[in-house]
């Protein structure tokens, strides 16, 4: 059986995602305390584990009060430890970690941060991107360059298309302006927003098949003709649309 997985709001517009199996939970990011918390209380959960994806503070600035209120242990890239809160258990790219009882990897997805990891799930077809592949879009290219970026996506997309996507944000009004601007034909992206702005659907999670369908920054090479870019690598293709998100 898959894990149980809810979402938990925070802040603005960040997601925090809790997993639980008899009797055992985690939290993928800390964006904020409370609202983790109260679900946690609502449930009759303790917190067990905290895995963090990067260094950026609305990803990691609760975990001090969830330490000292839960206990949990903290995870996290190793290679960025000295950004991230003190590590119990420090990760690095390509390892296997038991998460609420069941086997999570560790996959390297640097471009938003040089930092930044996704953690996959295969038993419960999950993976947890926070700000690299993102409902609708990815993150902005802060510490890597687009072929990194590109890179980091790539290894994602590689995943069965069943995976369901558990990014770090809602930003599905801007991403979905966005992609529409560049994909204004593309039927499956019209139908994912009209369901979303309906209510009928949250943004994220959605699975990576539907992010294959729907999120521009995946259909770089759909788009080439489109873009005037019929001869560019995927890679060039990707830099020209991150570059326009940039200035939408």
């Amino acid at each position: 059986m898959p894990l149980e997985l809810v979402p938990v709001r925070c802040l603005t517009d960040n997601y925090a995602w809790l997993l639980h199996d008899n009797g055992r939970t985690a939290l993928v990011d800390a964006p904020e305390a409370a609202p983790v918390l109260a679900e946690l209380a609502a449930r009759g959960w303790s917190l067990d584990q905290i895995v963090l994806t990067h260094h950026h503070a609305d990803h990691i600035q609760a975990v001090p009060e969830l330490v000292e209120k839960t206990g949990a242990r903290v995870l996290g890239n190793a290679r960025d430890a000295a950004r991230l809160p003190p590590l119990d258990q420090p990760l690095r790219p390509g390892d296997r970690f038991p998460l609420c009882g069941e086997e999570a990897e560790v996959i390297d997805v640097p471009g938003h941060t040089i930092g930044h990891v996704a953690f996959h799930l295969p038993g419960s077809a999950m993976v947890f991107t926070a700000d690299s592949l993102m409902a609708l879009g990815c993150g902005r290219l802060f510490e890597g360059d687009a072929e990194t970026m590109w890179a980091s996506l790539s290894r994602l997309n590689a995943l069965p298309g069943e995976t369901l996507v558990c990014s770090g944000h809602d930003y599905c009004r801007g991403n979905g302006a966005f992609a529409l601007s560049v994909d204004p034909g593309n039927a499956a992206l019209q139908k994912r927003l009209a369901e979303t702005a309906a209510g009928q659907r949250p943004c994220a999670p959605a699975t990576l098949a539907e992010e294959r369908a729907t999120n521009p920054f995946l259909r770089v090479r759909e788009l080439a003709d489109s873009l005037g870019m019929s001869n560019a690598s995927d890679a060039r293709i990707f830099a020209e649309l991150r570059a326009r998100k940039d200035r939408f």
